[in-house]
């Protein structure tokens, strides 16, 4: 029971705190981020196409790896040669 008192309290705190030190208004803030939401999608639309890619092309390598270095063992396995 502390526990939920303690929880409550710091909740309660940290709302009053983050209120006296806001450095805008709300009004401002949503304005602000109404803004940069619509800026958002462009910018986070090209660094998503470029991680996908590189992921695309590091899952490739790696497949290609592991392919290659199973076959060379299983070659091995089979031949006696391990």
């Amino acid at each position: 029971m502390k526990f939920l008192w303690g929880l409550l309290l710091g909740l309660g705190l940290g709302v009053v705190i983050g209120l006296l030190v806001a450095p805008q208004t709300g009004e401002a803030t949503l304005a602000q981020l109404r803004e940069q939401g619509v800026q958002l999608p462009s910018n986070l639309n090209e660094q998503l196409r470029g991680r996908a890619s590189e992921a695309l092309t590091q899952g490739r390598e790696l497949y290609g790896r592991t392919k290659d270095d199973l076959t060379d063992r299983y070659s091995k396995a089979k031949s006696g040669n391990l």
